[in-house]
């Protein structure tokens, strides 16, 4: 199997900067969110279609980074 549709973006969530990437895997659109500074994986998630993958990924992060306290 291939990966299709390649996509990679930034975009901030809660405060915090974190790039978006996403892609097709066969009939399923994978997603991953990573915080920019480290690059640890938020979230990795799975959909139909690109925005419903994205979607799950940014909610899971945002989540995740508004538990996150500032020092």
């Amino acid at each position: 199997m291939r990966a299709e549709g390649f996509s990679e973006r930034s975009l901030e969530v809660s405060g915090w900067p974190m790039n978006i990437t996403s892609y097709k895997l066969g009939q399923e659109w994978h997603a991953k969110a990573d915080n920019v500074s480290p690059g640890a994986a938020l979230a990795r998630t799975t959909g139909a279609s690109r925005e419903e993958a994205e979607t799950k990924a940014i909610e899971r992060a945002g989540a995740l980074l508004a538990r996150t306290q500032r020092r």
